[in-house]
C-alpha cells in the first residue's frame, strides 16, 4: 500500500472538500484517464484495489500511472476512550481528491481494453468517475 516514508509535521486536521481540482486535471503520461466527478478521501487500500483490478484485466499489458498519493494521515482513538487525552494515532492514509482530478492514467493499450479496465477500477472507488481520452480532456480544458 502507498504511504509516505516519513512525515515532517504534526497530525493534520480534517480540512474541507470544496471546489474543483486546479492541479492534476490533465492527462500527462498515458492516452486514457479516470477522472473524479465528486470530492472524496481515497484510502491507500482503495487505490491499491483499483490498481490491481486494472493490471489484472489488461494481463499486465500497457502501462498504468497512479496520479494520486495518500499523504494525509487519518487518526482514530481507541474504542471506549474517555474524552480528552489528545488526538488519536494515525490509522490509515488518504489522498484528497476533488472533482476534475485525473486519478489513474493508462497508455500503450487498446481503447476498449483500457475502458473496461477503468470501469472495473471505478467499482473499487467510493466516488463517481468517468473515462476520458487525452483529446477529449484537452477539448474540455480549452473550451
Amino acid at each position: 500500500m502507498l504511504m509516505p516514508k516519513r512525515v515532517k509535521f504534526r497530525r493534520v486536521q480534517r480540512g474541507r472538500l470544496k471546489g474543483r481540482a486546479l492541479r492534476g486535471n490533465t492527462i500527462t503520461n498515458g492516452a486514457y484517464g479516470l477522472v473524479a466527478m465528486e470530492p472524496a478521501w481515497i484510502t491507500s487500500n482503495q487505490i491499491e484495489a483499483a490498481r490491481i483490478a486494472m493490471t489484472r484485466y489488461t494481463k499486465r499489458g500497457g502501462k498504468v500511472w497512479i496520479k494520486i498519493f495518500p499523504d494525509k494521515p487519518i487518526t482514530e482513538k481507541p474504542a471506549e476512550t474517555r474524552m480528552g487525552s489528545g488526538k488519536g494515532s494515525p490509522e490509515y492514509w488518504v489522498a484528497v481528491v476533488k472533482p476534475g482530478r485525473v486519478m489513474f492514467e493508462m497508455g500503450e493499450i487498446n481503447e476498449d481494453i483500457a475502458k473496461e479496465a477503468m470501469r472495473l477500477a471505478m467499482h473499487k472507488l467510493p466516488i463517481k468517475c468517468r473515462f476520458v481520452t487525452r483529446e477529449q480532456l484537452n477539448k474540455e480544458v480549452e473550451g
